[in-house]
């Protein structure tokens, strides 16, 4: 299962500078609105320790992290929804990607110039998310009219159904709500996704702050921006896009240097990429033989079958049981043998929920 995170946020608030740290890419970034014009994608692993200590126990030839792909979309103004700048173009970019990361300006710089004039975050995240609502809102009104319609000559109950679920995210969009703060029942799920709204997905707010800033975990900027999304139920991060954009440049044993001259225990951007990860609730098992240690995403409550679907859809087929035990496990008793003798090494059926961290052999019958 991939990740797609969109890298949103007003012209020149860092968002190509902060795409090229996270991809090593050469988005070109400059100090005009709509530099990036076609969204740039890149695919980066998710930083996960543990892949490499199961490799020194279980000496496989290859090693294959997860991954999480992030897209650099076009800024945004007011009047997107309107088809304003390349609103027309950004939000159909959008409305592709899993997850949000909203990049918000924190810092004050005479030579970057703000499409509004002045600093103001909190004004510039009602901008993008005031747009977002508005597109929705658009959308939910046209299916809204037509399935109202086809529901008045049908004894469809998943129509009418439809029909009370477009009801209340229209109210909430109305109210000026995002649509996914509309509760939604199990059975209404697979319709919510299928609407793919923009405000119904998760969002992760970067609160894009200067060197010095940064050093002191954020400034007033950013503390009104993470208020904000705590309100709101979402959640942020400080991080200096221009700062690591220059740690991805350096080589690795320049790059431990330097952090540990700042006295961090790694870049920014490793957090920024497995929060984006666990944003949509998402997961790792991995597979471990001599062959190769491989992660393999899958969201949290993913039962046995279901997992082994995302190596190969035979072996969710002809499921028949899951050999697995934790990582944490072999990293204390240090090799499978000693985990067998421990009795920590089990067998489980159809109805078993995968846990974060288990490292698994499937067997299946096809």
């Amino acid at each position: 299962m991939g990740l797609q995170v969109g890298i949103v946020g007003l012209p020149n608030v860092g968002k190509s500078t902060l795409f090229n740290a996270i991809t090593a890419a050469k988005a070109e970034s400059a100090n005009y609105p709509f530099c990036t014009i076609d969204p740039n994608v890149g695919v980066v692993n998710v930083p996960d320790d543990r892949l490499q200590k199961i490799s020194s126990f279980i000496k496989p030839k290859s090693l294959i992290p997860t991954i999480v792909e992030f897209v650099d979309i076009a800024g945004l103004v007011a009047g997107a929804s309107k088809g304003e700048g390349l609103g027309n173009k950004f939000l159909g970019n959008i409305r592709q990607t899993d997850a949000i990361l909203h990049v918000v300006r924190c810092f004050d710089d005479d030579n970057v110039v703000h499409v509004n004039g002045s600093i103001d975050p909190l004004r510039d995240m009602e901008v993008i998310n005031t747009e977002l609502m508005l597109a929705d809102l658009e959308s939910v009104d046209n299916r809204l009219k037509k399935t109202e319609k086809m529901a008045q000559s049908s004894k469809d109950a998943k129509m009418k159904a439809e029909v009370e679920l477009l009801k209340r995210i229209q109210k909430a969009l109305g109210d000026g709500l995002p649509a996914r703060s509309v509760e939604v029942t199990d059975e209404e799920k697979p319709l919510m996704k299928s609407l793919q709204l923009l405000s119904s997905k998760p969002v992760l707010y970067v609160c894009n702050v200067d060197e010095n800033s940064y050093g002191s975990g954020g400034n007033e900027y950013s503390k009104k921006v993470e208020e904000r999304a705590k309100a709101e139920n979402n959640q942020s991060l400080v991080i200096c896009s221009a700062m690591e954009a220059e740690i991805a440049q350096l080589e690795p044993e320049e790059q431990k240097e330097f952090l540990e001259s700042m006295g961090l225990s790694e870049p920014g951007l490793h957090r920024l990429i497995r929060k984006s990860y666990d944003l949509l609730d998402l997961i790792t098992y991995f597979t471990a033989g001599e062959k190769e240690v491989r992660a393999w995403t899958i969201r949290r409550g993913t039962k046995a079958p279901g997992a082994a679907g995302v190596i190969h859809t035979d072996f969710e087929k002809g499921f028949i049981r899951a050999e697995t035990y934790a990582c944490e496990d072999l990293f204390q008793l240090k090799s499978e043998s000693a985990v067998k003798e421990a009795g920590k090494y089990r067998s489980e059926g159809k109805e078993y929920v995968v846990k974060d961290g288990d490292i698994m052999l499937f067997r299946f019958n096809v």
